[in-house]
């Protein structure tokens, strides 16, 4: 694909959003780690979507705002999704279907992989999102960890068995990551002030990701995704997503060559706890009394303290993307 041109930054503000719904708390607060910028020599700020305020927080209300929409318009009975047990994404679906008045079913695994299974510390499969996935409503079939193939098999024999009881039925993409849920980020983005020199986060299915690099793509901004799947043609999806929105919504199209993603940071495995990351989680709590999680924040959080010399004397924002309540499946 030819490279795309970045819009001005009046087209940013002439792009009219697609419809939404309100669902979140925004904008989330972005606040000063005064001890941790002290301990890093970094001028470390943390942006707050474990704040949104809807299902106990987190970022993927975000895009759940404008995916709901669609959904309505569609005329959907029932959104059908898929993912790992603890899914952020899913609670928060099913939490907004149940404001919606639609149905919820969810193909899940307790661990899915890419090519072979994982070994490694877990989460608890009783804890957690599992927890509020039920209090939300949601119908959950849970199937023997595989690949995310025979998952997304499962999930579409899913839709099927709900089409055939005459529901008409939305199927949603996994993690949300479609161009609306790009878009929200890419608007979330605007929430930043003109200042800041870097963002680190946590990257995994891609619309963060792909939303955030698309605002700040040709910026001096650093975009800098720390990879929560091990996939090795991870940003080649991220690339396709990119193209998606591209084609929606006539924004940048970037290539992989374009995104920042450290890979250093996954440990043992998709879903799996690491000892990095504990350790990250613990020294934040201790710190500044913020809490992150052990599958994903966490992760970005350990990388971030890995690699501080190279944000020193910089204005970075961490974006804190929630995921609280595994805490509570450790």
């Amino acid at each position: 694909m030819d490279r795309v041109t970045p819009p001005s930054a009046d087209l940013r503000s002439e792009i009219v959003d697609p419809p939404r719904i309100s669902l979140c708390f925004l904008p989330t607060p972005l606040h000063r780690l005064d001890r941790a910028s002290e301990a890093l020599g970094i001028d470390l700020w943390i942006k707050r979507d474990d704040m949104t305020g809807f299902a106990l927080g987190g970022n993927k209300g975000r895009k759940l705002e404008y995916l709901m929409a669609d959904v309505l318009a569609s005329g959907a009975d029932v959104v059908v999704s898929c993912g790992g047990i603890h899914s952020n994404f899913l609670r928060q679906l099913a939490a907004a279907c149940a404001k919606c008045g639609v149905g919820c079913a969810t193909a899940v695994m307790e661990l899915p992989y890419e090519d072979a299974p994982s070994e490694g510390r877990r989460p608890h499969a009783r804890g957690g999102n599992q927890i509020l996935d039920r209090l939300f409503g949601m119908d959950i079939r849970l199937f023997p960890d595989n690949n995310w193939d025979t998952l997304f098999g499962h999930a579409e024999e899913l839709a099927l068995e709900y089409e055939a009881q005459g529901k008409r039925v939305y199927r949603m993409p996994l993690g949300g990551s479609s161009p609306l849920g790009a878009f929200a980020f890419w608007r979330a983005a605007q929430e930043l002030p003109d200042d800041v020199e870097a963002i680190v986060f946590a990257s995994s299915s891609g619309s963060t990701h792909i939303g955030l690099a698309t605002y700040f793509f040709g910026s001096e901004v650093a975009v800098e995704g720390m990879a929560c799947d091990p996939e090795p043609q991870i940003t080649d999806d991220f690339a396709d997503l990119s193209r998606r929105l591209h084609e929606r919504m006539g924004l940048p199209a970037l290539l992989a060559g374009d995104l920042r993603l450290d890979m250093t940071s996954v440990g043992p495995g998709y879903g799996l706890m690491s000892d990095e990351a504990d350790e990250a989680v613990e020294w934040l709590a201790r710190l500044e009394g913020i809490v992150l999680d052990p599958i994903y924040s966490g992760k970005a959080f350990a990388a971030l303290l890995r690699r501080r010399e190279e944000f020193a004397g910089k204005k970075t924002v961490f974006w804190h993307t929630g995921g609280v309540p595994t805490v509570f499946a450790v």
